[in-house]
């Protein structure tokens, strides 16, 4: 069937808030007249950690490969679509960072993201080469790319052999929602392609070929429980579908990029912090993605957190935040960079790319 685009990105829009610069503006609230002035980020964590964040040996390594997608959802924090054909890392670079990867003695996991990083060029050389090293690979798969073209349809067949994790993006279990979010006729894919997937062992019961699915709600709200997502989602999709998975990741939406977008649109922007902040659980601190994790823009530069490359900010250690300086003793101990879209990561349960918390 394919996809049908309903969005376009910031960037082709020409809109203000493809700039990183202008969004860090708005949610610091120098760009917006509004009723409600919110409390710092930084402050709510000196208020639970004297010390603020602080960054333990890098354990994940993750990759944007690159922006370029087949879709162009209309919450994607990274602003990917079909028209970002610059925004893809050179093969040198990608050397640099399997360099880095072999010599490190804390980085067991690589996490290769985009856009849809299956475009890349190099993308299967770069899987092959990180399994080789002996880390596990994780890949953030849109689902549709699979069924898109005849050259991604072996991609089930390939994640097999090199027993990659594969974590999809599913907005919800019907198509009405799951196409509003992601474009029309993303439902109908997704669901060819989890059922290929599950043809080659992903989702079977002791298959080891792992199989975790992500919800993000459709508006300004907050996730529900994951558990009970989870197995709502697994009900539906064996009884619909007959489409078995391993995990559910429940993700709270962070307020950048074209979520931003949709909520300043709809006039939600200011209900939705104070939802964030109001829901700020201190108990979330200690199992922050950003704190293990060190996650490299499609242009090199190292940043804590994949929400943090996508506003630039940069990790704070000046002399060491691109690959082609890097130095895994300066990324221990660190300083996280934060700034008030975390209160996406700290709200109710937290969130992280894998989901709850707590």
């Amino acid at each position: 069937m394919g996809v049908k685009q309903k969005t376009k990105s910031l960037s082709v829009r020409k809109s203000e808030l493809s700039s990183s610069f202008y969004q860090l503006e708005v949610l610091n609230g120098q760009k917006l007249t509004i009723d409600k002035q919110f409390p710092k980020f930084s402050d709510k964590v000196y208020e639970s950690q004297v010390e603020g964040l602080k960054a333990s040996k890098p354990e994940i390594f993750q990759l944007n490969i690159g922006k370029l997608c087949n879709q162009t959802c209309a919450h994607c924090h990274v602003d990917a679509g079909p028209d970002k054909k610059r925004e893809n890392m050179s093969k040198e670079d990608l050397d640099i960072c399997l360099s880095i990867i072999k010599r490190s003695s804390s980085i067991h996991t690589v996490d290769i993201t985009g856009g849809a990083p299956e475009m890349h060029p190099y993308f299967r050389w770069f899987v092959e080469e990180v399994r080789e090293a002996g880390k596990k690979v994780m890949v953030r798969c849109n689902l549709t790319i699979i069924v898109a073209h005849p050259q991604y349809h072996d991609l089930p067949e390939f994640y097999a052999e090199n027993k990659v994790q594969v974590v999809s993006s599913l907005p919800y279990f019907s198509k009405g929602r799951t196409d509003s979010q992601r474009g029309d006729g993303v439902f109908e894919d997704s669901i060819k392609a989890l059922q290929m997937l599950n043809r080659v062992g992903y989702g079977q019961e002791d298959s080891k070929l792992n199989l975790d699915l992500v919800y993000n709600p459709s508006g300004a709200f907050l996730p529900s429980a994951q558990k009970v997502l989870e197995d709502e989602f697994k009900r539906q999709l064996k009884r619909k579908f007959d489409i078995r998975f391993n995990q559910l990741f429940a993700i709270t939406n962070l307020p950048i990029s074209r979520f931003l977008d949709y909520l300043l649109e709809s006039e939600n922007y200011e209900a939705y912090m104070e939802k964030l902040v109001e829901a700020f659980n201190p108990a979330t601190l200690d199992g922050l993605m950003c704190l293990n994790t060190v996650s490299v823009s499609w242009d090199g530069y190292i940043h804590d957190c994949d929400f943090n490359q996508m506003l630039d900010l940069r990790i704070s250690v000046k002399e060491s935040n691109h690959i082609s300086k890097y130095q895994e003793q300066s990324m221990e101990n660190r300083p996280i960079i934060i700034n008030q879209h975390c209160f996406g990561c700290t709200a109710g349960a937290g969130s992280s790319c894998g989901g709850e918390l707590t």
